[in-house]
């Protein structure tokens, strides 16, 4: 929301606040041989490749208003990408061409890494599969960490629109203090009471959420759950018709526990 001359706070000097946003999300696939694992770790590196996750970090930095000053990016064999981006949270005189970053390797997981001044947004992919259970889940974090009057939940709408997300935890943490024209500290320079206040009511309404706020310490999580449950939306290659009705209840039951679990932040015992 933007504020009226008359709301905004007169402050002593550069606002000092540090608003950081941490979202997480959780795409859930049931893989049940070795090709198909193969297949889906190819699927998810093709779709969220170092070109893929550079424009939805480009436009993360739109959203906010910051602005791009430089990317470098890289693809990795067998898996994996990493792209950094520096963006200032103003206009800058003199930009660096691309070709004054140096490209090197780093680790499989996917990495980017933007940069404001004195903030930065990063993002970590990581696939992983259950060695008996059948099931594969791909991670990805993405910290969003800003100095001043930037928000980043200005960018959480879009986020979760460019994610395929089953499951989401989502923190907002306001550090640090500024001061007013008078000196007096700030803590925080808006209202807030949850982060479910910056998800569209379409959004919320598909998802089953869960708050946990820490208000003296301007600390919020949210976690989500998606509500409605297709098998054939978990099946990677093939429709729930190539199952009969025990293997769907088998892999039906299997997916919802792994999604629990990590709803509920906690493991679930298997039935026999």
């Amino acid at each position: 929301m933007k504020l009226t001359p008359e709301q905004r706070i007169e402050l002593h000097g550069f606002n000092n606040l540090t608003k950081s946003l941490s979202f997480n999300m959780y795409d859930i696939c049931y893989t049940r041989t070795k090709e198909e694992r193969e297949a889906y770790i190819e699927y998810i590196d093709e779709q969220y490749s170092a070109d893929r996750l550079t424009k939805i970090l480009s436009n993360v930095a739109d959203i906010i208003g910051a602005h791009l000053l430089n990317v470098a990016k890289q693809d990795y064999v067998p898996q994996g990408a990493s792209v950094t981006m520096l963006v200032s949270e103003g206009p800058v005189v003199e930009v660096p061409t691309e070709e004054s970053f140096e490209e090197s390797p780093g680790p499989l997981p996917d990495n980017v890494v933007m940069q404001l001044d004195k903030s930065h947004i990063t993002v970590h992919t990581y696939p992983e599969f259950h060695p008996t259970e059948g099931i594969s889940t791909f991670r990805a974090d993405i910290d969003v960490a800003t100095c001043g009057e930037i928000s980043p939940l200005k960018a959480l709408n879009y986020l979760i629109h460019s994610f395929e997300t089953d499951v989401m935890t989502i923190d907002y943490r306001v550090r640090g203090f500024t001061r007013d024209k008078n000196g007096r500290k700030l803590f925080i320079d808006h209202d807030i009471s949850s982060i479910q206040n910056y998800i569209p009511d379409v959004i919320k309404d598909s998802y089953d959420m869960i708050d946990v706020n820490v208000y003296q310490e301007n600390i919020f999580h949210t976690k989500c759950k998606l509500k409605e449950f297709d098998l054939n939306n978990y099946l990677f290659g093939y429709s729930k018709t190539k199952l009969n009705s025990e293997e769907q209840d088998e892999i039906t039951e299997r997916l919802q526990i792994e999604m629990d679990e990590i709803f509920y932040g906690k493991n679930i015992n298997m039935p026999q």
